[in-house]
């Protein structure tokens, strides 16, 4: 069975671009909106594997749709970005966003797009169940987006200065916290620090 979706995307043609190529590649469209509060509704009924969204539509944007289905969901979300919105991707990145795709993209950027936000959902979902171990509610949130930027800046100077895959890089920072008994913020600052290296 394929993996469910959700699309969000004012403009029509988009859209229905979107749903021809996610059939095609054997995905299942669930639900369809042109209107961020309607995605929001959406998600909560038919509890998707993934929600598309654009980030310009009425009602609410799609950041806001996406901070409050990420708050909400287990849902990874990727955001549909204009060329000339690239500065609301740090803002995407703190409401939730696992992966964001520029438009006009062509046919084949939207899997891998998709497959990069399937893949980050599952690392932020690792993190979630790390500091569900190691603190109470209260610094909860801010600690979670404190350890995502962490990790997310040690994955980066693997892939750059070790030439890891991003998915091995995470890898290698989660086996690492286990091995060592420590906090995956921990190990990721010392990555950052030049500390620990892959051998």
């Amino acid at each position: 069975m394929g993996r469910r979706v959700v699309i969000a995307e004012d403009e029509a043609i988009i859209r229905l671009d979107l749903k021809e190529i996610l059939e095609s590649e054997g995905f299942d469209i669930v639900g369809e909106t042109g209107r961020g509060d309607e995605a929001v509704d959406l998600v909560d009924r038919t509890d998707p594997d993934l929600a598309i969204l654009d980030i310009k539509m009425p009602g609410i944007d799609g950041i806001e749709a996406a901070r409050r289905i990420t708050s909400q969901h287990r849902v990874p979300v990727l955001i549909l970005t204009a060329f000339s919105q690239r500065n609301l991707i740090e803002e995407a990145r703190d409401a939730g966003v696992a992966a964001y795709l520029v438009k006009p993209f062509q046919r084949g950027e939207l899997i891998p797009a998709i497959e990069v936000a399937l893949a980050r959902f599952e690392e932020y979902r690792a993190i979630e169940e790390e500091h569900a171990r190691l603190t109470d509610e209260v610094a909860s949130l801010e600690g979670k987006l404190e350890t995502r930027r962490l990790v997310d800046r040690a994955k980066g100077v693997l892939m750059d200065r070790h030439d890891m895959p991003e998915a091995e890089a995470f890898s290698f920072i989660q086996r690492t916290a286990m091995t060592r008994r420590a906090p995956m913020r921990d190990v990721a600052q010392q990555i950052l620090d030049g500390q620990i290296a892959p051998e």
